[in-house]
């Protein structure tokens, strides 16, 4: 995203939790009689991007469906996945409006592409919340994590893998989908901590955050650079950092470089654990679906996101979006089980498969 204005301190997820537990203080219309039945009888819409990285079917779309379900126990959540596609998006968007829902939660294939579909919602008088990525068109609520702390994050974790600063180490940059918002704020935070300090030997763009075009690049950097002459490697997620570390490892690269990622996917952990990965970003899940379930079901019921919304942000269409913007957390073996198992991500035992409890007991996971 670009945010040319940001206003008001970030707030973290128990802040969210907090709002999202005074919303469930206000009075139903079928308690109070001021408005109609069907003000707390709606369907809102979600439209997820695709099912490259596990979080979107395995925790997003559960968490939002349960939220909302919390906060308004007659709403029912309408799903559709893109799968990459954005003119299957689109269309799914436009079904939406036909079958009359009442609100949609959209996170876009392509923040550009899906503008027509966000004007046709808006026309139509159906509000849009752009949900981890920022879209263009009439947004009415965004929420999300500060992108260029996720880059920053990630930049300097795998400065301090490496032992870095170091002008002779060598990293590549594998970058998320062009298309993305998200992916240039990203790359914009990661840049602002390394360059200067090391030597960017390679960087690439991945469409669809795919870990096969990741597993391609990074095959072509390795011969391009040579398989011993890459010190680090800036993931932009766990999905392409599954596709790095398998070219390294088919490349026979006998001392695998420093990874980083994002998104503290189960088999991304495992991989930290194993010592192939060096770190991931947590972006808590259930923090980002209780914003987006609160901001549906106001809209829904035709109220204000004031007192949802902590910041506002800029889209390249659209001034003033109600905002909710929250703090990401890296994650390495250090700290696994006071942030993902504390927060009840994941459990030891799912972490902790047979092949990894030397690993985990290494990394003081243990029941």
């Amino acid at each position: 995203m670009t945010c040319r204005r940001r206003r008001v301190t970030l707030r973290t997820r128990y802040v969210v939790s907090a709002l999202v537990a005074g919303l469930l203080t206000v009075p139903s219309a079928a308690c109070t009689g001021d408005r109609t039945a069907t003000t707390d009888s709606f369907t809102v819409g979600l439209l997820l991007p695709s099912r490259e990285a596990p979080r979107w079917e395995s925790s997003d779309k559960p968490l939002i469906e349960q939220q909302v379900k919390r906060l308004c126990p007659h709403c029912n959540v309408a799903y559709a996945n893109a799968g990459g596609d954005s003119t299957a998006q689109r269309q799914q968007m436009t079904a939406m409006i036909t079958k009359g829902v009442r609100v949609v939660i959209l996170d876009a294939t392509d923040n550009r592409a899906q503008r027509s579909s966000v004007e046709a919602a808006h026309n139509a008088g159906v509000p849009v919340i752009a949900y981890d990525r920022l879209a263009d068109g009439p947004i009415s609520g965004y929420v999300s994590f500060d992108g260029v702390q996720v880059g920053m994050l990630q930049g300097r974790a795998l400065l301090k893998a490496m032992h870095a600063p170091a002008e002779d180490r060598t990293i590549v940059m594998m970058n998320g989908d062009p298309t993305s918002s998200n992916a240039a704020s990203f790359k914009r935070g990661a840049l602002s901590v390394l360059r200067g300090k090391v030597r960017i030997g390679r960087s690439y763009d991945t469409p669809g955050w795919s870990p096969n075009n990741a597993n391609a690049n990074m095959s072509a950097a390795i011969s391009a650079l040579g398989p011993g002459r890459i010190d680090g490697v800036l993931a932009a997620n766990d999905a392409m950092a599954a596709g790095v570390i398998s070219a390294l490892k088919t490349a026979r690269v006998k001392r695998l470089p420093p990874v980083t990622g994002q998104d503290a996917d189960l088999d991304a952990v495992q991989r930290i654990v194993n010592g192939d990965q060096s770190m991931t970003v947590y972006k808590s899940f259930h923090a980002e679906a209780e914003a987006a379930a609160a901001m549906a079901v106001a809209l829904g019921r035709g109220e204000k996101l004031h007192t949802i919304a902590t910041t506002t942000t800029d889209s390249p269409t659209t001034h003033d979006i109600p905002s909710v913007l929250l703090t990401p957390v890296a994650v390495t073996t250090a700290n696994i089980k006071q942030t993902l198992v504390k927060d009840g991500v994941y459990t030891i035992a799912q972490i902790c498969t047979p092949q990894l409890r030397a690993a985990c007991a290494k990394a003081g996971l243990t029941p």
